[in-house]
């Protein structure tokens, strides 16, 4: 099984304005510097809680369709199946037809039932799942505790850009940004 991102988020879900704001920086020469910050702490919370803060599309890769056919899809929130792709022997590609599976995108992690699993021809990777996550395609349809996440590690990134890791700062996860994530971690039964 393989998961990977196809199309990235379109925006950030904070602006280099509420960056500079909360830091009370005034001046623009180390707005390259932010923007990397930015990037990298959305990186940081997507992978922590599972979660696409921006529209961002996915594929999931499968060699067998699982038992029952329930398919977990470990990106949250999951907002549609664009396509489910079976990969021949030679690596022709046959698209199922969408009324053979169901998404149910309320659970954590979303699932895709498909009612009929026929076998594909590629003994490897020969199930592509490719669905599209996220709050939305603004900073505003993302929850502000993410951001607050967010804006609490550029900070600290911020802060500690030329410190060690004896200094507990160069690399390092400030306290409060696992309480902050907390209820957005996925769980395991």
């Amino acid at each position: 099984m393989a998961l990977f991102r196809t199309v990235p988020p379109g925006a950030e879900p904070l602006t280099l304005a509420d960056c500079k704001a909360h830091l009370r920086i005034s001046q623009d020469a180390e707005d390259m510097l932010l923007a990397g910050l930015i990037r990298a702490a959305r990186e940081e919370v997507e992978m922590q809680t599972g979660v696409a803060m921006i529209d961002q599309d996915w594929r999931l890769a499968l060699d067998a369709w699982p038992h029952g056919g329930i398919v977990p899809l470990a990106r949250h929130p999951v907002k549609q199946v664009l396509s489910v792709t079976l990969r021949g022997a030679d690596g022709e590609a046959a698209v199922m037809d969408p009324a053979g599976y169901r998404l149910d995108g309320l659970s954590r992690p979303a699932r895709l039932w498909v009612e009929t699993r026929p076998v594909p021809g590629a003994p490897l990777n020969g199930i592509e799942i490719d669905f599209r996550a996220g709050f939305g395609e603004a900073g505003t349809d993302v929850p502000d505790v993410l951001k607050r996440a967010m804006l609490l590690l550029v900070a600290h990134w911020y802060e500690f850009r030329a410190g060690s890791y004896e200094d507990a700062g160069c690399g390092s996860i400030p306290d409060g940004f696992r309480r902050l994530t907390e209820g957005w971690r996925a769980r395991r039964l």
